[in-house]
């Protein structure tokens, strides 16, 4: 028998010990990805409960691309806008049960986005509809804003 045995052939405890310190480095590598994840999802939301900051006429010129790039592409809609539920002051239960008033809940750029069709795209022929377009646990999730054109 080789004098370094211990050195080709770690004992049975010693490999268990090690398997567990390299399973306790993969799960706080990732809680570490999802603390991140957390926190940057919070960024987010706080970013977009606030207004854009843009200025009516450029809200207008960004519309415009919008619809003229979904245009040009042969559609006659087009998702504008895509928000966490956390965005209504109701969680989007409003909007879930078409309630009259659901825009009243609305937050942020949610009720920018509202607000820039009420003012401009609406008397140009244009319709909106908020929509809940996940249920996580049964729960209303996240909200899509899609503004329409034609029949």
């Amino acid at each position: 028998m080789p004098k370094n045995i211990d050195d080709l052939l770690p004992t049975a405890n010693q490999i268990q010990k090690d398997a567990a310190l390299k399973e306790a480095e993969k799960a706080d590598q990732f809680a570490r990805g999802l603390a991140a994840a957390e926190a940057e999802k919070k960024r987010l939301i706080d970013k977009l409960s606030k207004p854009s900051g843009l200025s009516e006429d450029e809200k207008v010129k960004l519309a415009s691309n919008v619809i003229q790039r979904a245009v040009r592409n042969g559609l006659s809609e087009v998702q504008v806008y895509r928000f966490p539920n956390s965005l209504c002051t109701d969680r989007g239960r409003a909007i879930n049960q078409m309630e009259k008033g659901w825009e009243k809940t609305l937050t942020g750029m949610a009720k920018e986005v509202y607000q820039l069709w009420a003012d401009y795209l609406q008397p140009r022929g244009y319709r909106i509809r908020y929509q809940i377009i996940d249920f996580p646990g049964g729960i209303p999730g996240d909200i899509s804003i899609v503004l329409s054109w034609g029949d």
